[in-house]
């Protein structure tokens, strides 16, 4: 994939027009010219106007327009500062992140930095402990939202809950209910009971996320919204603990308050000089997870563009970058609203039905101007079966039949387009076929 950046560019836009995809050519080549540039700055941007920062890479995707929606959104995900034990730092991530270029953003995901200072770690998980289930229960339901789950512990030995299979050291998943009640259960391989109190959860806190469904007043939809927690300890000889044991890199987010930058410069100054590396691996095992283990190449391709921003591959992210701006990138999020639409309809909470109806009306456009043919039509048959259901306020297991047939329909058309499209640029075809001769 070695090339100056004319000839780069110039294969790449001859590959979008020979695949009907349109790159505006002077537009491509300014975002990879503002790529390229050195920040004088060094890499951290802030963005004084908006009051928001992050890495210049993320930064250059960032529509501020979208920042008032998802700070309405915050008041019900993020955690507030308690001074002076608890300081926090919260940002979109992931495609929320990169709403520029995001047209059809599948969820609302947030990413939020969570210090807690104390003499020791077991006061840290403590207090870790008691924030979550007082944010879990303070945001469990209500007319415009209703808390899904909450992943907060670690098994420590392998069980089953609910019948599905869990490994040690996998994440514990707690409903509202299990949360109020403070214990869940689990069957062991011997069969029997054990019950896990969120006491015992403290101890290994783990994986540390909570997700909601939520009215989106800004765009009359049902929203996934999730808050991914990196949780760290100060110990009083001012050492840093990730209380989870990893300290997550700062590459995917765009924090919303310019007034914790003090807080992150501390915590992201913890990093390793091979964090860029790290962060690049750890992208490309996802990637050959969503090319062979379990090919979903529309995560691939939000993964490969990451990966080719960090690596220097800019006329290659350029054309990825175009192909989410596709009418078919809309049925990306199809399978996420799908799962909202489902978790709506499930809880005992007011979600407007209308809200829900008028969500798939949306999708069943999308399809349209997205398809053709056999798939156009079944992807239409589900959808207005769907819709139907929601009016009628049918039977779960009706409403889940429809829910899945949409979900496999989208990702079948999801997953032949972007594949399509990557392997037929050579360059990228040489990357996918690099990685899958790597190892798992």
């Amino acid at each position: 994939m070695e090339a100056g950046p004319d000839a780069a560019i110039a294969r790449v836009i001859a590959s979008a027009i020979r695949l009907g995809v349109e790159l505006d050519a002077h537009e491509a080549a300014e975002w990879i010219r503002e790529m390229a540039a050195e920040s004088t700055g060094g890499d951290l941007v802030v963005d004084v106007e908006a009051g928001v920062y992050g890495h210049r890479v993320t930064m250059l995707d960032v529509r501020p327009e979208d920042l008032a929606r998802f700070r309405t959104m915050a008041k019900v995900v993020g955690f507030e500062d308690r001074p002076p034990h608890v300081l926090t730092a919260l940002s979109i991530s992931g495609s929320a992140a990169q709403n520029k270029i995001n047209a059809y953003p599948a969820d609302c995901d947030f990413f939020e930095r969570v210090h807690i200072t104390t003499d020791t770690r077991e006061e840290a998980c403590a207090i870790l402990a008691a924030l979550i289930r007082e944010k879990a229960l303070a945001t469990g339901g209500g007319p415009r939202r209703r808390l899904c789950e909450v992943k907060f512990g670690s098994h420590p030995v392998a069980a089953s809950k609910g019948g599905t299979a869990v490994s040690a050291g996998a994440p514990m998943s707690w409903t509202l209910e299990e949360v109020r009640a403070g214990q869940l259960e689990v069957t062991l391989g011997d069969g029997t009971a054990r019950v896990y109190t969120w006491q015992d959860a403290s101890h290994e806190p783990g994986w540390c996320k909570l997700d909601w469904v939520i009215a989106d007043a800004t765009r009359g939809q049902l929203a996934n919204a999730s808050n991914d927690l990196d949780p760290t300890w100060e110990a009083p000889d001012g050492r840093i603990v990730p209380l989870d044991g990893f300290l997550d890199p700062y590459f995917q987010e765009v924090y919303l308050d310019t007034g914790s930058i003090p807080l992150f410069s501390k915590l992201v100054s913890e990093l390793t000089a091979d964090a860029v590396d790290d962060y690049v691996e750890t992208l490309e095992h996802e990637i050959w997870k969503h090319t062979i283990q379990e090919p979903n190449y529309g995560k691939a391709a939000r993964r490969m563009y990451n990966v080719f921003r960090f690596d220097g591959h800019y006329a290659e992210a350029a054309y990825i970058r175009e192909l989410f701006d596709e009418p078919v990138a809309a049925l990306y999020q199809v399978a996420a609203l799908i799962r909202t639409l489902d978790e709506a309809a499930r809880s005992g909470e007011t979600f407007e039905t209308e809200t829900m109806v008028a969500q798939v009306d949306r999708l069943i456009m999308s399809a349209i101007q997205a398809l053709d043919g056999p798939g156009e039509a079944e992807m239409v048959g589900h959808l207005l079966r769907l819709r139907d259901s929601l009016r009628a306020r049918k039977s779960q297991a009706e409403e889940a039949d429809d829910m899945r047939g949409v979900q496999l329909a989208a990702l079948g058309a999801v997953n032949a387009y972007f594949e399509r499209q990557l392997r037929a640029v050579p360059e990228i075809e040489a990357y996918l076929r690099a990685i899958a001769q790597r190892a798992p």
